[in-house]
Order: structure tokens, then sequence, then C-alpha cells
């Protein structure tokens, strides 16, 4: 695929680089190109905060491992970042600016030349106020630059036998919060337990979005399927109960990412 020669020939002439490898689908398709291009000279960094599941920090972890890649797990408090907590428009900059910032420094101290993130050309469309700090910090995006859609991603992850390519999309559980409502470990612990049922229950694509006291399920064809059941939802609803919300509500749209954009002119 012309495609997937323009990436690699974009990897080889970056020499060295730090991957941001959150374990997704688009960060482990570039982590493996990189790899399988620079060997040792491509490594992979991890964020483990409270905005992330801990099965994502075990996949990641499990999949360097596997693949003999150098992992460095960066520990990170995003809630310490200066008006993140009050989760303005232009959250995602504020988190950003300071995750690149310190990996950065590790790729400094390592004498690394680049690092990069796997962000598509998908990923052009909407409100994404992260790039912004992605281009000001010069951080690389290989997968844009070669014109890679997630689609055509996932397609070449399946041919090179990655486990992720057909894994749900993944964001951090800020995202579930809407614009203005302070983001907190109490609300981001909720979300974190309401999603990990659902996933345990057999949910596919979804999101629980936290409105106050309310949770919002949105989800796709084969989470609707399942909500057929009356014994899996009353299970739902009592253990979101349990959690701490009072109201659980089935969102008829369905799955989609950001939807907390809706909100924004």
């Amino acid at each position: 695929m012309e495609k997937f020669e323009k990436l690699n020939n974009i990897l080889r002439e970056l020499k060295s680089v730090v991957i941001a490898f959150s374990g997704g689908v688009d960060s482990t398709f570039l982590l493996k190109a990189a790899h399988d291009v620079l060997h040792d000279k491509a490594i992979a960094v991890t964020v483990r905060s409270c905005l992330y599941p801990k099965r994502e920090l075990d996949e990641a972890v499990a999949f360097c491992k596997k693949e003999g890649i150098t992992h460095i797990i960066l520990d990170s408090d995003e809630l310490q970042v200066e008006g993140f907590s009050q989760n303005p428009p232009n959250r995602c900059y504020l988190c950003k600016t300071d995750l690149f910032n310190k990996i950065s420094a590790i790729a400094k101290e390592r004498g690394i030349l680049h690092i990069a993130e796997g962000s598509n050309t998908d990923d052009e469309g909407d409100y994404r106020p992260g790039m912004k700090a992605i281009i000001e910090q010069g951080i690389k995006s290989p997968l844009r630059d070669a014109g890679l859609s997630k689609q055509e991603i996932r397609s070449l992850s399946q041919k090179m036998g990655l486990p992720t390519w057909d894994k749900q999309p993944f964001a951090c559980f800020a995202s579930r919060i809407p614009y203005g409502d302070e983001i907190n470990l109490e609300r981001l612990n909720m979300i974190e337990r309401a999603e990990q049922l659902l996933f345990d229950l057999g949910f596919k694509r979804f999101r629980v979005r936290c409105h106050g006291n309310l949770a919002r399920i949105e989800t796709g064809e084969d989470g609707f399927n399942l909500l057929t059941s009356a014994s899996l939802r009353e299970k739902i609803f009592v253990t979101f109960k349990e959690i701490g919300f009072k109201y659980i509500a089935l969102d008829l749209q369905g799955y989609r990412t950001g939807s907390m954009n809706e909100t924004l002119a």
C-alpha cells in the first residue's frame, strides 16, 4: 500500500522517536510501524493517571513486552494542571501541553530527536483543541502526514496481526463530562466503574456521559440489542445507582465520538 510505504519513509527520516502510546488502535499501529523501521530508536511512553482505565495501561504494557519495545510509564495528575479541573472548552489543549512538556523532557534525557502521536486524517474534522498543542510543540503526526484514515489503519493493523485492529475507540474520562462542569476524582471514578461494568457485560462501542447525578449511556447497535434483556437492564441500573448515579438514561441517538462538542457553537 502506497500510504504505508510513505509512513515508513516518514518514520525512517525521523531517525529516533518517542511515541505517545495510549494502547489504542492508532498509537499501537504507529508504534509497531516505528519499531519495525527504527528498532531500538523507537520507544513508547504511556501515561498512568485517573483519566484512563487500568485495563488500557495493562494492555499497553503487555504489547510492549511482547514486541520487545522500550516502554516508559509516565505518572501524571492532570487535575493539578492549572485550569483543567474547571473543564473549559480548551481542556485538551491544557492537558496535551502538559503531557508533551513531560515527554519532551524524557526525549531530551535519552537523546531522542522527535516525539510522535497517533492522530489520523479522520481527526481533522472535529473540534480538537489538543491539536494546537501538538502544532505548537512540533510534535510529529506521521499517520496524518501519510494520509492514513482510521479505516485504513484498522485494515493494515489486521493484516499485521495487531490485537487492536477492531478495538473500540477510547478517549479520556474527562470527555464524558460536559464543558463547564467540574472534573474531579469522584466523578472520574464513577465513570470508570460504570464503563467497566458495560465492558464486562459485553458492550463494544459505548460511552457513559456524566451529567451531574444522571448517567447517559451511548451505545452502538450491539448495545441496543443487549439492552433488550430485562435482567441486564436491571443489573445496569442497580449497579449504576450503587456507584452513585440517581438517574440512568439511554441516548437514542446512540454511540458517537465527541458528542459533548455538540453543545459548542
